[in-house]
């Protein structure tokens, strides 16, 4: 019940992380249309100048939609407004706080405003990552006996940074139109994009070895950068830009400031491109390469707010797991345990002098193990192996546990529990007590 609940809350926290980024774009675009449109609010009736930028930074009538909602997330609650009614909503709160204050100049009051709700909802999505971090964390710390079940063939642990990435995104796509007013760039997590990999957004982004290469392009080198992207046209995909934004959140975490940076700067590089619609990549290198040209300011500020939330990130993180081995706790571990009621896992040792081939292999696996790995496996204490498994990095570990489910090292019984004693007899209760709880859990009728 635990791990499902668990698994609803990642789900929701998910689902939410979508509307607030797209709501958080559509604010960001207002109060660019608004600023843009300032000087012009001196001569010509504000309220016009105003309802002018909301036109501007309405966007397309395919974006105005929020992504439909995962099968039980939000289940007794109805189908989020479109974007253009919470904007509205927004802008009625903004007004009628106008009418309470009544400023000298309105028009630059209600760019105030605005900017307080927008950091509202960036807080709020601050505390969504936070809480979405934690269960995740939660959810990849233990291997449990469900997976051996399927010889180990997914990953308990989440290696990439969907904070960084979500925070980058929300950065450019508050930018972008100010280089292509007529093209929008957000679109519901999920959805296709113009040479996009339609990939589950389960699956780990990972950047390609061509999109590798181009993240090793110094910056300012767009000849190099443009030449490269005619030769190699499908890394102008979101996930490659994806990609490379968790390059740079690694290489963060790494205190390698420079091509942390470097990655930022060609991951939105990409971006831009792919914004700016059929001709994005000759537009865009052609305005950055402009002297003097506004794009460069609007383009060299969002890499610099990008590396920043990155960089801030990162230093949380890091800071955190000095904490955390000060301490001895919050380190993740990989350890083993049986989940069914009623069974535990038994440890079987390859025999040595097998003419079978699959107990040749498995005996070969079992001496490739480290000798610590050996010695407690040879003890057929799954404590002992836990223990050395704790003291691994996680993905060694999680290699280590996939070899011992292809060894048959591990495996299923059912648990002999003698009921005569006393000790025998207070487990049997706690395992029935286990099972009736599990079973109301399924059929509560």
């Amino acid at each position: 019940m635990e791990r499902q609940q668990r698994k609803l809350q990642i789900e929701t926290l998910k689902y939410e992380r979508q509307i607030n980024d797209g709501l958080m774009k559509r604010i960001s675009n207002l109060l660019g249309a608004l600023k843009a449109h300032a000087a012009e609010a001196e001569t010509r009736n504000p309220a016009e100048v105003a309802f002018q930028a909301v036109m501007e930074s309405a966007g397309s009538p395919q974006e105005d939609k929020p992504p439909p909602r995962p099968e039980g997330v939000h289940a007794q609650v109805e189908q989020p407004p479109t974007y253009t009614k919470m904007m509205a909503t927004l802008l009625d709160q903004v007004n009628k706080e106008l009418d309470e204050k009544k400023p000298e100049n309105r028009y630059n009051a209600m760019v105030d405003e605005i900017g307080v709700h927008l950091k509202k909802v960036e807080d709020l999505q601050q505390e969504l990552f936070k809480k979405l971090a934690e269960l995740e964390k939660e959810e990849s710390r233990k291997i449990t006996s469900e997976s051996i079940h399927t010889g180990f063939d997914s990953s308990y642990v989440n290696k990439s940074a969907p904070s960084a990435s979500s925070a980058a995104n929300k950065a450019n796509d508050s930018k972008v139109e100010l280089l292509n007013p007529n093209f929008s760039t957000s679109k519901p997590e999920g959805s296709g994009s113009a040479g996009a990999d339609d990939d589950d957004d389960d699956k780990e982004v990972e950047a390609s070895p061509d999109a590798r290469k181009f993240a090793r392009i110094k910056i300012g080198e767009y000849r190099e950068s443009n030449t490269f992207i005619g030769l190699h046209p499908h890394i102008l995909s979101e996930k490659e830009s994806d990609g490379l934004l968790i390059m740079a959140f690694d290489a963060q975490l790494e205190g390698k400031d420079d091509f942390a940076r470097q990655c930022v700067h060609q991951a939105l590089l990409l971006q831009y491109c792919r914004a700016l619609g059929k001709d994005g990549v000759a537009l865009f290198f052609k305005r950055i390469t402009t002297k003097g040209h506004q794009a460069q300011d609007v383009f060299f500020k969002d890499v610099q707010d990008t590396y920043y939330r990155i960089k801030n990130r990162a230093a949380e993180i890091n800071a955190q797991r000095a904490a955390d081995g000060a301490s001895g706790e919050g380190v993740e571990q990989i350890q083993l345990h049986a989940v069914e009621p009623g069974t535990e896992i038994r440890i079987t040792i390859p025999p040595e002098q097998s003419e079978d081939p699959d107990e040749q292999k498995a005996r070969k696996i079992f001496e490739g193990f480290a000798p610590d790995m050996r010695e407690a496996i040879n003890s057929r204490s799954l404590d002992k192996v836990n223990a050395v498994l704790g003291k691994m990095k996680v993905e060694e570990a999680e290699e280590v546990v996939g070899l011992l489910s292809e060894a048959g090292i591990f495996s299923l019984e059912e648990q002999i529990i003698d009921a005569t004693t006393t000790e025998g007899q207070e487990h049997l209760k706690e395992i029935e007590k286990k099972a009736a709880s599990e079973s109301y859990a399924d059929d509560p009728e």
